[in-house]
């Protein structure tokens, strides 16, 4: 696949199947109980055990205290921390102590101005993740389907590959992946057919868009 895929948000065997079988390179459980995505470590656990071996695990969480991450790394074991709140580059080392898991950290975008954070972040993450910033008064910082201007990202470079998020579909993927150049990318409501219900027909359709990115 020439455009590496994120599907997040997964709680059933069926669309994490549909995930792993399409060729998603990393799968995610999303634990914060505000998303309508929330699934609890050790139900996460059991879930993504199948993933092993075939995608990486990918823990997403929001201002996590200790416990929390001590919990997820006991139970679920991921292989990367997708931090979506307001954590601290400090704070990501800290949490990658904790868990010995690798750090994604997620950035919300609207304008030019708001990629100013990425360089501070840089030396303490595995993978930046550029998302749109969410509409004012959401509860969420993620997941809601709103999308930034794409070309605010043509001919930016990082030192390690990054994901583009934000209202992400199967129709759109071929542009927004030639529009950014963007060699990873997140999707979650895009491919769901109401709040937090994946949709595996949806999913197969992505990644398919992926291969031909």
């Amino acid at each position: 696949m020439t455009t590496g895929v994120k599907i997040c948000g997964l709680t059933t065997v069926e669309t994490l199947d549909a995930a792993l079988d399409g060729g998603a390179s990393f799968v995610g459980a999303v634990v914060f109980p505000k998303s309508p995505r929330h699934i609890a470590p050790a139900d996460a656990a059991s879930l993504f055990e199948r993933a092993r071996g075939r995608a990486k695990v990918v823990a997403v969480v929001v201002d996590p205290d200790d416990a929390l991450l001590a919990e997820i790394a006991r139970t679920l074991k991921p292989d990367l921390i997708q931090l979506h709140g307001s954590e601290t580059p400090e704070r990501a080392e800290q949490v990658r102590a904790l868990t010995g898991a690798g750090i994604i950290k997620a950035l919300s975008i609207r304008t030019h101005e708001d990629f100013a954070p990425s360089v501070a972040w840089e030396p303490f993450v595995d993978h930046l993740m550029f998302d749109a910033k969410p509409v004012e008064g959401s509860v969420l910082p993620g997941g809601v389907g709103a999308r930034f201007d794409w070309s605010l990202l043509a001919d930016r470079a990082f030192r390690s590959p990054w994901f583009l998020a934000g209202g992400l579909e199967p129709e759109n993927l071929e542009d927004a992946v030639k529009i950014s150049g963007a060699p990873l990318v997140d999707v979650s409501s895009g491919v769901e057919s109401a709040p937090g219900v994946k949709d595996g027909a949806r999913i197969a359709a992505f990644l398919e868009a992926a291969r031909r990115s």
